[in-house]
C-alpha cells in the first residue's frame, strides 16, 4: 500500500503542471492489441505486476469483457512516467475497437490530445483503423502509430530484415496515405504524418513486452538484426529487459503528444462555437486552473457505491467538492459530491482537480455522456457527432410485472450512458424497445441489465431498422386541413449523399450562424438561392421557406414544422423515418382567424401534404447495409463467399494476404442477423471477420412490398396501401 500511496501523491503534485500531463487515448482495430498494450503500460509505470501484464486484463473490468477477450467499455487509467528527467503524469483511455462501440471511441477523442493508433503488423491498417483515426483527428487529437505483433512477423512469417522493413514501411505508408487525405482540408494542423525518423512510430510486441523506435534504438544500441535473433532464439525475457515496451511508448508520448497548455487553444475553436473573444474563451486558451469552472462530460459509469460517476475533460477552472455547476440543456445547478482521479484503473478521490486533467466526478445526476458542466451559464461545447446510426432493435420486456419499474429506470441508465443506444415504448403493444448499433451490442447490454441489476428479462427477436426516401422530383402537391380553410403547396426531391453527409458530421445545422450554416451547404453543392432559405434541419432532411409575404405564416411555422417532423418520423409506407429530402414550401393559403388555423388544422394539413409529394416523388423502402470483411485459409474461400452471396449480399473483391484469402463485400443487416454462428460452421471455425455498418441502400423493388406488408403487421397497422403507391 505504501508504494500506492506514493504513486497517488505523486499524480496529486503533477496534476497542477499542465505542461506536464498528457491526455491520451489508445485506438485500433479490434484485436490489434490495445488492451494488452495498456496493462503493459501500466505494469512498466509499477501500477499493477509485471508478471500478469497481458494477462490480467487491468482494463477490461467487467466479467462479460473478459469472457469475450474484447473491451466494451472505454476505461481510464493514469500513470506517471520520468521522460528526460521529469516526471509526467499520463491520463490514458483504452477505447473499444469493434465497431458495435465506436460511440465509445467518439467520446473519449474529445478528453484527449493525443491518440496512439495501435496497428497489427500482420493485417495492417483494417477499415476500422480507418474510422478511428478518422474520429480523433476530427476532434483535433493528434496520432502516433505503434506497429503490433512484430514478433509474429518474425516467428510465424519467418520473414527477413528486407522482407519486414518492406512491410512496415508499407504499413506506415498506408497510415500516413489515410492522415493525409483527412488533413488537407485543416487549416490548424500542420503536417501531422508519423515516421520513424521523427520517432512517431513504434513497433513491437506487446504480448512479449518488448519494443523499439528511433530514439530508443539510439539510446540502448539495440538494432532490429539483434531482435530478430533474440526473438528467433526465444529470448523474450532478456528482449523484454534489454528494451522494454514501456519506455519506448511512455517516451514516445512524452516527447510527441502535446500538453494541455498546446492543445487546447488548437482544440477549443473546432469543439466550441461560442464567443472567442470571451473571458472564458481566454481561460480554456490558457488552461487557467483559477478560472470559471468548464467540464466536458464524456463517460457515464454507475457505480456501486457511489451512484453514477461522470468522468470527462477538465478545460478551465478547478473542480472541488461542493461546487453547484450548470448541466447543460438542464434548469437548476447539480451540488459536485466527491472529485477524484484515475489511478491504475482505480478512482483516487482528491480535493482538486484542475484545468488539463481527466477527472471523475459524482453528483452530477443530470449529465449525461457529452454534457457540457460549468460554473457559469455558457455556450455548450458541440454535441458529440456519432458517425454511425442505430441500425437493429429489440423489445425488451420483465418477466415479472413488478420489476417494470425497476427495468424502466435501468433502460434510462442505459440510454444515459451510452447516447449511441435508443429507447423507445411501442405506445400500441408497451414494449420497450431498445435500438443499437448491432446485435453484440444488443446482446451486451440486455445481459447487463440481467447481470447487474437482476431482472430477468425477455428479449425479442431482432428487429432490423428500415429507412424511406424518393428517387426522384415530386410536382407541386396541395395538402388541405380538415376544415378547408388552410392550404399548404410543397413539393420534394432527394438530396445529394454530399448534403446529406454535411448534416450527418453536424457541418451543417440550425443551431450554428446562419452564414456559416449557408457556406457549408453551399460547399456540398447545394444552389445559392436555396441556402438563403433554409427554415429546418430535421434529421437528414430540410425545409426550405419559398413563399412572399404570406400573412399569418410566421406564427404558424411552427405547427407546420410540428407537423412536417411527425411526417417524416413516419414515413407514408411503413411509419419508418424518412432521410435525404428536401422538401419546398411553395405557397399557403391561411384564415385569418388564429382559431381556424390551431393545431387540430394545421399538422394534418401539413402531414397530408408531406406524405403526397413522397408518394409523389416514388417513396420506397431503404435497408441498412454492413461491410463484410472475412479473411480465411484457402481451402475455405468458397464457402465464406457463398455465405455473403448467400443472403442477398455481393462479393466486392477477394484477393491474397500473407496465408489467408480475404473477402470483401457488402450485406444487408437484416440478413446478417445469425451471421457469427453461421460462418462458424461454414469454415470450420477458421475464419476470422468483421462487419462496419455502411448506411442504407434502396431495397431492390421485387421485395418492396413484401418487407412494407411485414413491417405494417408487425406494427399493427392497416394493411392495403393507398392506392398512389402503385408504383410499387
Amino acid at each position: 500500500m505504501g508504494r500506492r500511496k506514493k504513486i497517488v501523491q505523486e499524480c496529486e503534485r503533477l496534476m497542477d503542471e499542465p505542461e506536464n500531463i498528457r491526455n491520451i487515448a489508445i485506438a485500433a482495430h479490434v484485436d490489434h492489441g490495445k488492451t494488452t498494450l495498456s496493462d503493459n503500460l501500466l505494469a512498466g509505470a509499477g501500477m499493477i505486476s509485471d508478471e500478469t501484464a497481458g494477462e490480467q486484463l487491468a482494463m477490461d473490468t467487467e466479467e462479460d469483457e473478459q469472457e469475450r477477450g474484447i473491451t466494451i467499455d472505454a476505461a481510464n487509467v493514469s500513470m506517471t512516467h520520468e521522460y528526460e528527467g521529469t516526471n509526467h503524469l499520463i491520463n490514458l483511455i483504452d477505447t473499444p475497437g469493434h465497431v458495435d462501440f465506436g460511440g465509445d471511441v467518439t467520446r473519449a477523442m474529445r478528453a484527449v490530445d493525443g491518440a496512439l493508433v495501435v496497428v497489427d503488423a500482420v493485417e495492417g491498417a483494417m477499415p476500422q483503423t480507418e474510422t478511428v483515426l478518422r474520429q480523433a483527428l476530427r476532434e483535433g487529437v493528434k496520432p502516433t502509430l505503434f506497429i503490433n505483433k512484430v514478433d509474429r512477423l518474425i516467428s510465424e512469417l519467418q520473414e527477413g530484415p528486407e522482407e519486414m522493413q518492406k512491410r512496415l514501411l508499407a504499413v506506415i505508408q498506408d497510415v500516413n496515405e489515410l492522415i493525409r487525405g483527412m488533413t488537407e482540408d485543416m487549416d490548424d494542423i500542420d503536417d501531422w504524418t508519423v515516421s520513424v525518423e521523427d520517432g512517431t512510430v513504434g513497433f513491437g510486441s506487446a504480448l512479449y513486452k518488448w519494443g523499439v523506435s528511433m530514439p530508443s534504438m539510439q539510446r540502448t544500441g539495440m538494432d532490429f538484426a539483434e531482435i530478430m535473433e533474440l526473438e528467433r532464439a526465444d529470448k523474450r525475457q532478456e528482449l523484454h529487459e534489454k528494451t522494454p515496451l514501456s519506455d519506448v511508448v511512455l517516451d514516445m508520448v512524452c516527447e510527441h503528444f502535446p500538453n494541455p497548455v498546446d492543445a487546447q487553444p488548437r482544440r477549443i475553436p473546432r469543439i466550441w462555437r461560442g464567443d472567442d473573444e470571451s473571458d472564458l474563451a481566454e481561460e480554456m486558451r490558457l488552461v487557467d486552473e483559477n478560472g470559471d469552472v468548464v467540464f466536458m462530460v464524456t463517460d457515464i459509469a454507475m457505480d456501486p457505491h457511489a451512484g453514477e460517476v461522470a468522468s470527462g475533460r477538465v478545460f478551465s477552472g478547478s473542480l472541488e467538492k461542493g461546487q453547484e455547476l450548470y448541466v447543460s440543456g438542464t434548469a437548476g445547478k447539480n451540488r459536485v459530491q466527491s472529485v477524484g482521479i484515475y489511478m491504475g484503473g482505480e478512482r483516487e478521490e482528491v480535493d482538486h482537480v484542475p484545468a488539463g486533467n481527466i477527472a471523475a466526478v459524482t453528483g452530477l445526476r443530470d449529465a449525461i455522456a457529452g454534457s457540457t458542466v460549468s460554473s457559469i451559464e455558457m455556450t455548450p461545447f458541440e454535441s458529440i457527432e456519432h458517425i454511425s446510426e442505430p441500425v437493429i432493435t429489440k423489445s425488451v420486456e420483465a418477466q415479472t410485472m413488478d420489476d417494470l419499474p425497476k427495468l424502466i429506470e435501468t433502460l434510462r441508465q442505459v440510454s444515459k450512458e451510452d447516447p449511441t443506444i435508443q429507447i423507445t415504448i411501442n405506445e400500441d403493444t408497451g414494449e420497450h424497445l431498445i435500438s443499437g448499433q448491432g446485435e453484440l451490442h444488443l446482446e451486451v447490454i440486455t445481459q447487463r441489465i440481467e447481470k447487474n441489476q437482476g431482472i430477468p428479462v425477455n428479449t425479442g427477436e431482432p428487429i432490423v431498422v428500415y429507412r424511406e426516401a424518393i428517387d426522384r422530383a415530386s410536382d407541386e402537391v396541395e395538402g388541405i386541413s380538415p376544415n378547408r380553410h388552410n392550404r399548404f403547396y410543397i413539393s420534394a426531391e432527394p438530396l445529394s449523399e454530399e448534403i446529406v453527409e454535411t448534416i450527418r458530421m453536424g457541418e451543417a445545422s440550425m443551431n450554428m450562424p446562419e452564414l456559416e450554416r449557408r457556406e457549408a451547404l453551399q460547399e456540398a453543392g447545394m444552389d445559392k438561392e436555396d441556402s438563403q432559405v433554409v427554415e429546418h434541419i430535421h434529421g437528414t432532411n430540410i425545409l426550405l421557406d419559398q413563399t412572399k409575404g404570406i400573412q399569418h405564416l410566421n406564427e404558424t411555422m411552427e405547427l407546420f414544422i410540428e407537423g412536417l417532423e411527425e411526417a417524416l418520423d413516419n414515413g407514408p409506407l411503413a411509419n419508418e423515418p424518412v432521410q435525404g429530402t428536401l422538401i419546398r414550401l411553395h405557397d399557403a393559403k391561411l384564415h385569418e382567424d388564429t382559431i381556424h388555423r390551431g393545431p387540430a388544422q394545421v399538422i394534418p394539413a401539413t402531414r397530408e401534404a408531406v406524405h403526397k409529394s413522397l408518394i409523389d416523388g416514388h417513396i420506397k423502402m431503404m435497408e441498412p447495409m454492413q461491410d463484410v470483411r472475412i479473411d480465411v485459409p484457402n481451402d475455405h474461400m468458397g464457402a465464406a463467399s457463398g455465405e455473403i452471396q448467400g443472403r442477398r449480399g455481393r462479393v466486392d473483391d477477394m484477393y491474397q494476404e500473407g496465408d489467408l484469402m480475404v473477402v470483401e463485400g457488402i450485406a444487408p443487416v437484416d440478413e446478417m442477423i445469425g451471421f457469427a454462428s453461421d460462418i462458424r460452421s461454414a469454415t470450420e471455425g477458421r475464419a476470422s471477420w468483421n462487419t462496419e455498418n455502411a448506411g442504407f441502400e434502396f431495397m431492390s423493388d421485387s421485395l418492396q412490398r413484401e418487407k412494407i406488408m411485414e413491417i405494417r403487421e408487425r406494427k399493427g397497422m392497416k394493411l392495403e396501401l393507398p392506392p398512389s403507391i402503385d408504383y410499387i
